[in-house]
C-alpha cells in the first residue's frame, strides 16, 4: 500500500520539531504495517480551522491524482479541526 504522511502544528508558540515528531511516529507505524511511504506533507504555524493551507492543498491534489491509497497522520485534529472535512 502506498501511504503519505501529514503533520501540522497551529501556532508560533509550538516548535518546528513538532512536525518531525509527528512524522517520526507516522513513519514508524507505516513501517510496522509494511506500507510504502511515497511522500509527506506539512503545514507549520497554520490553524486547522481552514483547508486553505499549502501542505493540505498539495495533499488533496495528489489524492485526486491517485498517488496514494492511505493518508496517515498522528491524530485527526492534525488534518482538520472539522471532522466533516
Amino acid at each position: 500500500m502506498r501511504v503519505v504522511l501529514y503533520a501540522r502544528y497551529s501556532s508560533d508558540n509550538q516548535r518546528d520539531a513538532s512536525i518531525e515528531d509527528q512524522l517520526r511516529i507516522c513513519r514508524t507505524y507505516a513501517e510496522q504495517q509494511g506500507w510504502t511511504i511515497v511522500d509527506s506533507y506539512s503545514d507549520r504555524a497554520i490553524s486547522g480551522a481552514s483547508l486553505i493551507r499549502p501542505g493540505i492543498q498539495d495533499l488533496i491534489t495528489d489524492a485526486t491524482a491517485g498517488r496514494f491509497e492511505i493518508l496517515l497522520t498522528e491524530a485527526m485534529d492534525r488534518l482538520s479541526r472539522d471532522q466533516e472535512d
